[in-house]
Protein backbone atom coordinates (compact mmCIF):
# COMPACT_ATOMS: atom_id res chain seq x y z
CA UNK A 1 0.00 0.00 0.00
CA UNK A 2 1.09 3.71 -0.82
CA UNK A 3 -0.77 5.90 0.98
CA UNK A 4 -0.95 9.52 2.32
CA UNK A 5 -1.56 11.48 5.47
CA UNK A 6 -2.79 14.51 6.90
CA UNK A 7 -2.78 15.94 10.19
CA UNK A 8 -3.82 19.43 10.80
CA UNK A 9 -5.58 18.79 14.62
CA UNK A 10 -3.76 21.77 15.90
CA UNK A 11 -0.96 24.14 14.84
CA UNK A 12 0.98 21.84 12.45
CA UNK A 13 0.37 21.23 9.10
CA UNK A 14 1.56 17.73 7.89
CA UNK A 15 1.47 15.55 4.86
CA UNK A 16 3.44 12.46 5.19
CA UNK A 17 3.98 9.11 2.00
CA UNK A 18 3.80 5.79 3.87
CA UNK A 19 4.44 2.46 1.71
CA UNK A 20 5.10 -1.00 3.38
CA UNK A 21 6.05 0.36 7.09
CA UNK A 22 8.14 2.81 5.88
CA UNK A 23 7.71 6.73 5.52
CA UNK A 24 9.34 7.70 2.35
CA UNK A 25 7.98 11.50 3.62
CA UNK A 26 7.31 13.61 6.37
CA UNK A 27 6.87 16.92 5.81
CA UNK A 28 5.42 19.47 8.81
CA UNK A 29 5.18 23.08 8.29
CA UNK A 30 4.74 24.77 12.02
CA UNK A 31 2.79 27.38 13.15
CA UNK A 32 4.65 28.54 16.23
CA UNK A 33 5.99 32.09 15.67
CA UNK A 34 2.67 32.89 14.45
CA UNK A 35 1.04 31.61 17.95
CA UNK A 36 4.09 33.01 20.06
CA UNK A 37 2.57 36.78 19.77
CA UNK A 38 -0.77 35.76 21.03
CA UNK A 39 1.37 33.08 23.74
CA UNK A 40 -1.28 30.09 23.02
CA UNK A 41 -2.91 28.81 19.74
CA UNK A 42 -5.45 31.23 18.25
CA UNK A 43 -7.68 28.74 16.35
CA UNK A 44 -9.35 30.90 13.51
CA UNK A 45 -5.61 31.77 12.58
CA UNK A 46 -4.38 28.07 12.61
CA UNK A 47 -7.15 27.76 10.23
CA UNK A 48 -6.57 29.84 7.64
CA UNK A 49 -2.60 29.02 7.92
CA UNK A 50 -3.40 25.32 7.57
CA UNK A 51 -5.56 26.70 4.56
CA UNK A 52 -2.76 28.27 2.80
CA UNK A 53 -0.28 25.50 3.84
CA UNK A 54 -2.13 22.08 2.80
CA UNK A 55 -1.61 21.55 -0.74
CA UNK A 56 2.18 22.85 -0.85
CA UNK A 57 2.69 20.20 1.94
CA UNK A 58 1.54 17.45 0.24
CA UNK A 59 2.75 18.61 -3.02
CA UNK A 60 6.17 18.49 -1.26
CA UNK A 61 5.52 15.52 0.54
CA UNK A 62 4.53 13.85 -3.00
CA UNK A 63 7.68 15.13 -4.21
CA UNK A 64 10.30 14.31 -1.80
CA UNK A 65 8.92 10.31 -1.95
CA UNK A 66 8.84 10.35 -5.61
CA UNK A 67 4.94 9.50 -5.65
CA UNK A 68 2.72 10.31 -8.08
CA UNK A 69 -1.08 10.56 -6.90
CA UNK A 70 -2.44 8.22 -9.20
CA UNK A 71 0.13 6.02 -7.41
CA UNK A 72 -1.89 6.58 -3.58
CA UNK A 73 -3.68 3.55 -2.67
CA UNK A 74 -5.47 5.44 0.44
CA UNK A 75 -5.68 8.41 2.32
CA UNK A 76 -5.94 9.37 5.75
CA UNK A 77 -5.99 12.27 7.85
CA UNK A 78 -6.94 12.96 11.54
CA UNK A 79 -10.25 12.95 12.37
CA UNK A 80 -9.97 13.59 16.18
CA UNK A 81 -9.53 14.89 18.82
CA UNK A 82 -8.14 18.67 18.37
CA UNK A 83 -9.30 22.18 17.46
CA UNK A 84 -12.05 21.45 15.44
CA UNK A 85 -11.86 24.35 12.70
CA UNK A 86 -8.43 23.38 12.33
CA UNK A 87 -9.19 19.44 11.83
CA UNK A 88 -12.08 20.51 9.55
CA UNK A 89 -9.29 21.33 7.24
CA UNK A 90 -7.55 17.94 6.65
CA UNK A 91 -9.92 15.59 6.83
CA UNK A 92 -12.10 17.43 4.27
CA UNK A 93 -8.73 17.65 2.25
CA UNK A 94 -8.31 14.11 2.00
CA UNK A 95 -11.58 13.31 1.76
CA UNK A 96 -11.73 14.78 -1.57
CA UNK A 97 -8.11 13.57 -2.30
CA UNK A 98 -9.77 9.97 -1.83
CA UNK A 99 -12.77 10.59 -3.88
CA UNK A 100 -10.83 12.11 -6.73
CA UNK A 101 -8.69 9.19 -7.42
CA UNK A 102 -11.99 6.70 -5.95
CA UNK A 103 -9.46 4.99 -3.22
CA UNK A 104 -10.50 4.30 0.50
CA UNK A 105 -10.22 6.98 3.09
CA UNK A 106 -8.83 6.23 6.32
CA UNK A 107 -10.08 8.20 9.72
CA UNK A 108 -7.59 7.99 12.59
CA UNK A 109 -7.59 9.14 16.18
CA UNK A 110 -4.85 11.36 16.85
CA UNK A 111 -3.87 9.74 20.67
CA UNK A 112 -3.98 5.94 19.01
CA UNK A 113 -1.51 7.52 16.10
CA UNK A 114 0.77 8.34 18.98
CA UNK A 115 0.49 5.27 20.99
CA UNK A 116 2.25 3.57 17.76
CA UNK A 117 5.14 6.46 17.28
CA UNK A 118 7.28 4.74 19.75
CA UNK A 119 7.67 2.07 17.00
CA UNK A 120 8.75 3.93 14.44
CA UNK A 121 12.74 4.06 14.33
CA UNK A 122 15.64 5.52 12.16
CA UNK A 123 16.31 7.65 9.06
CA UNK A 124 14.48 6.70 7.02
CA UNK A 125 11.64 5.82 9.21
CA UNK A 126 10.35 2.39 9.71
CA UNK A 127 7.62 0.83 11.34
CA UNK A 128 9.38 -1.47 13.90
CA UNK A 129 6.88 -4.25 14.47
CA UNK A 130 8.77 -6.77 14.77
CA UNK A 131 9.89 -5.74 18.20
CA UNK A 132 6.16 -4.51 19.32
CA UNK A 133 5.55 -5.96 22.86
CA UNK A 134 2.42 -5.34 25.35
CA UNK A 135 3.25 -1.84 26.97
CA UNK A 136 2.40 0.84 29.21
CA UNK A 137 2.23 4.16 26.89
CA UNK A 138 2.41 7.31 28.69
CA UNK A 139 1.10 9.91 26.21
CA UNK A 140 1.90 13.29 27.62
CA UNK A 141 1.28 16.97 25.48
CA UNK A 142 0.12 20.26 25.63
CA UNK A 143 -3.57 19.32 25.55
CA UNK A 144 -3.27 15.80 27.20
CA UNK A 145 -1.52 13.49 29.83
CA UNK A 146 -2.80 9.60 30.05
CA UNK A 147 -1.91 6.42 30.63
CA UNK A 148 -2.74 4.02 28.26
CA UNK A 149 -2.25 -0.31 28.60
CA UNK A 150 -1.67 -1.20 24.83
CA UNK A 151 -2.13 -5.56 25.06
CA UNK A 152 -2.01 -5.47 21.68
CA UNK A 153 -1.82 -4.19 18.26
CA UNK A 154 -4.82 -2.11 17.83
CA UNK A 155 -5.93 -2.99 21.35
CA UNK A 156 -5.90 -0.88 24.38
CA UNK A 157 -7.40 0.02 27.41
CA UNK A 158 -7.32 4.05 28.93
CA UNK A 159 -6.01 3.64 32.75
CA UNK A 160 -6.18 7.07 33.61
CA UNK A 161 -5.56 10.52 32.37
CA UNK A 162 -5.82 14.16 33.25
CA UNK A 163 -8.75 15.60 35.54
CA UNK A 164 -7.74 19.50 34.96
CA UNK A 165 -4.54 20.81 32.98
CA UNK A 166 -2.37 18.90 31.05
CA UNK A 167 1.69 18.55 31.88
CA UNK A 168 2.55 20.21 28.68
CA UNK A 169 -0.33 22.82 29.91
CA UNK A 170 1.35 23.02 33.22
CA UNK A 171 4.84 23.81 31.02
CA UNK A 172 3.27 26.36 29.21
CA UNK A 173 1.20 28.26 32.01
CA UNK A 174 4.34 28.11 34.23
CA UNK A 175 6.50 29.41 31.64
CA UNK A 176 4.04 32.38 31.42
CA UNK A 177 3.66 33.01 35.03
CA UNK A 178 8.14 33.50 34.82
CA UNK A 179 7.70 35.65 32.27
CA UNK A 180 9.39 33.25 29.65
CA UNK A 181 7.76 33.28 25.83
CA UNK A 182 5.26 31.02 24.34
CA UNK A 183 5.52 28.17 23.78
CA UNK A 184 7.37 27.66 27.70
CA UNK A 185 8.32 23.95 27.45
CA UNK A 186 11.20 23.80 25.61
CA UNK A 187 12.27 27.02 27.18
CA UNK A 188 11.81 25.67 31.21
CA UNK A 189 13.63 22.35 29.80
CA UNK A 190 16.67 24.27 28.76
CA UNK A 191 17.04 26.68 31.78
CA UNK A 192 16.22 23.81 34.24
CA UNK A 193 19.94 22.33 32.58
CA UNK A 194 21.84 24.70 34.95
CA UNK A 195 19.05 25.04 37.96
CA UNK A 196 18.70 23.28 40.98
CA UNK A 197 15.70 20.63 40.87
CA UNK A 198 15.53 21.12 44.95
CA UNK A 199 15.85 24.74 45.34
CA UNK A 200 12.01 25.07 45.90
CA UNK A 201 9.23 22.51 46.88
CA UNK A 202 6.57 22.46 44.60
CA UNK A 203 3.56 20.03 45.70
CA UNK A 204 2.98 16.60 43.14
CA UNK A 205 -0.52 16.39 42.73
CA UNK A 206 -1.55 13.13 42.75
CA UNK A 207 1.17 11.22 43.37
CA UNK A 208 0.40 8.83 46.22
CA UNK A 209 -2.56 8.25 44.74
CA UNK A 210 -3.74 4.39 44.05
CA UNK A 211 -5.44 5.74 40.60
CA UNK A 212 -3.68 6.46 37.35
CA UNK A 213 -5.16 9.98 36.79
CA UNK A 214 -2.93 12.81 36.86
CA UNK A 215 -4.06 16.84 38.07
CA UNK A 216 -1.39 19.51 37.13
CA UNK A 217 -3.83 22.56 38.25
CA UNK A 218 -2.41 23.05 41.69
CA UNK A 219 0.92 22.93 40.55
CA UNK A 220 0.28 25.51 38.46
CA UNK A 221 -1.59 27.32 41.23
CA UNK A 222 1.48 26.73 44.13
CA UNK A 223 3.97 28.39 41.41
CA UNK A 224 1.34 31.70 40.68
CA UNK A 225 1.05 32.20 44.34
CA UNK A 226 5.36 31.46 45.07
CA UNK A 227 6.22 33.73 42.52
CA UNK A 228 3.50 36.81 43.99
CA UNK A 229 5.17 35.98 47.17
CA UNK A 230 8.79 36.27 45.43
CA UNK A 231 8.32 38.48 42.91
CA UNK A 232 12.15 39.46 42.81
CA UNK A 233 13.01 35.56 42.20
CA UNK A 234 12.39 35.45 38.48
CA UNK A 235 14.82 38.87 37.64
CA UNK A 236 17.86 36.79 39.06
CA UNK A 237 19.12 34.38 36.13
CA UNK A 238 20.20 31.94 38.60
CA UNK A 239 17.13 32.14 40.54
CA UNK A 240 15.10 31.60 37.45
CA UNK A 241 17.00 28.61 36.29
CA UNK A 242 15.84 27.16 39.57
CA UNK A 243 12.41 27.81 39.50
CA UNK A 244 12.27 25.79 36.37
CA UNK A 245 14.18 23.16 37.70
CA UNK A 246 11.93 22.71 40.62
CA UNK A 247 8.52 23.37 38.82
CA UNK A 248 9.84 20.49 35.76
CA UNK A 249 11.31 18.14 38.51
CA UNK A 250 7.61 18.55 40.28
CA UNK A 251 6.36 17.62 36.82
CA UNK A 252 8.36 14.72 35.99
CA UNK A 253 8.33 12.97 39.36
CA UNK A 254 4.72 13.14 39.10
CA UNK A 255 4.72 11.25 35.22
CA UNK A 256 7.70 8.93 35.71
CA UNK A 257 6.11 7.24 39.32
CA UNK A 258 2.73 7.31 37.94
CA UNK A 259 3.52 5.62 34.79
CA UNK A 260 5.86 3.25 35.96
CA UNK A 261 3.79 2.21 38.99
CA UNK A 262 1.04 1.42 36.39
CA UNK A 263 3.34 -0.79 34.49
CA UNK A 264 4.49 -2.53 37.00
CA UNK A 265 0.47 -3.17 38.06
CA UNK A 266 -0.34 -4.30 34.68
CA UNK A 267 2.22 -7.03 34.63
CA UNK A 268 3.90 -5.56 31.38
CA UNK A 269 7.89 -4.93 30.97
CA UNK A 270 7.76 -1.98 28.23
CA UNK A 271 7.14 1.58 28.93
CA UNK A 272 6.57 3.78 25.96
CA UNK A 273 6.29 7.25 26.11
CA UNK A 274 5.24 9.75 23.33
CA UNK A 275 3.55 13.54 22.75
CA UNK A 276 5.30 16.86 22.95
CA UNK A 277 6.10 16.79 26.55
CA UNK A 278 8.44 13.41 25.65
CA UNK A 279 10.89 15.44 24.21
CA UNK A 280 11.82 16.89 27.50
CA UNK A 281 14.79 15.41 28.52
CA UNK A 282 14.65 15.29 31.81
CA UNK A 283 11.15 13.38 31.73
CA UNK A 284 13.57 11.05 28.95
CA UNK A 285 16.72 10.34 31.91
CA UNK A 286 14.17 9.57 34.55
CA UNK A 287 12.22 7.24 32.50
CA UNK A 288 15.14 5.65 31.08
CA UNK A 289 16.29 5.84 34.90
CA UNK A 290 13.48 4.25 36.63
CA UNK A 291 13.13 1.70 33.65
CA UNK A 292 16.78 0.49 33.76
CA UNK A 293 16.23 -0.25 37.75
CA UNK A 294 13.57 -2.43 36.99
CA UNK A 295 14.42 -4.13 34.05
CA UNK A 296 12.06 -2.78 31.89
CA UNK A 297 12.45 -1.75 27.68
CA UNK A 298 11.61 2.42 27.08
CA UNK A 299 10.61 3.24 23.95
CA UNK A 300 10.31 6.46 23.54
CA UNK A 301 8.98 8.36 19.93
CA UNK A 302 11.84 10.42 18.34
CA UNK A 303 11.68 13.95 18.95
CA UNK A 304 10.43 14.48 14.92
CA UNK A 305 8.06 12.06 15.93
CA UNK A 306 7.01 13.52 19.13
CA UNK A 307 5.06 16.62 18.09
CA UNK A 308 1.61 16.34 15.79
CA UNK A 309 3.07 14.62 12.80
CA UNK A 310 1.52 13.02 9.67
CA UNK A 311 3.94 10.00 9.69
CA UNK A 312 2.22 8.29 12.80
CA UNK A 313 -1.00 8.79 11.42
CA UNK A 314 -0.01 7.15 8.11
CA UNK A 315 1.31 4.25 9.88
CA UNK A 316 -1.48 3.73 11.87
CA UNK A 317 -3.82 3.57 8.78
CA UNK A 318 -1.82 1.28 6.98
CA UNK A 319 -1.78 -0.85 10.10
CA UNK A 320 -5.45 -0.85 10.39
CA UNK A 321 -5.74 -1.57 6.96
CA UNK A 322 -3.16 -4.65 7.18
CA UNK A 323 -5.52 -5.67 10.75
CA UNK A 324 -8.65 -5.48 8.00
CA UNK A 325 -10.45 -2.30 9.66
CA UNK A 326 -12.96 -1.35 7.30
CA UNK A 327 -12.38 2.49 5.93
CA UNK A 328 -13.84 5.22 6.95
CA UNK A 329 -16.86 6.64 5.39
CA UNK A 330 -16.17 9.61 2.53
CA UNK A 331 -19.00 11.74 4.67
CA UNK A 332 -17.46 11.07 8.31
CA UNK A 333 -17.41 14.22 10.01
CA UNK A 334 -14.74 15.52 12.34
CA UNK A 335 -14.94 14.52 16.36
CA UNK A 336 -13.17 17.20 18.32
CA UNK A 337 -13.99 15.67 21.20
CA UNK A 338 -12.98 12.05 19.92
CA UNK A 339 -11.61 10.23 23.33
CA UNK A 340 -9.34 7.22 23.11
CA UNK A 341 -11.47 5.22 25.25
CA UNK A 342 -14.50 5.18 22.41
CA UNK A 343 -12.02 3.91 19.46
CA UNK A 344 -12.96 0.47 18.23
CA UNK A 345 -10.62 -2.06 19.01
CA UNK A 346 -9.10 -4.38 16.38
CA UNK A 347 -11.47 -7.17 15.13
Amino acid sequence: MTLLALETSCDETSAAIVREGRVLANVVSSQIKLHTEYGGVVPELAAREHLKNLLPVARAALSDAGILPRELEAVAATQGPGLGIALLIGLKAAQSFAFALNKPFIGINHHEAHLYSPWIVGQPAVADFAAFQPNLSLIVSGGHTMLVLVESELNHRVLGGTIDDAAGECFDKTGKLLGLPYPAGPVIDRLAETGNPKAYAFPRPLLHEANDDFSFSGLKTSVRYFVRDNPTLVDDPQKLRDLCASAQAAIVEVLVTKAIRAAERAGVRCVTASGGVSCNRALRKELARACEKRGFTLRVAEPSLCTDNAAMIGILAERKWLHGVAPTPLDAEIRPGWQLAEVPQSP
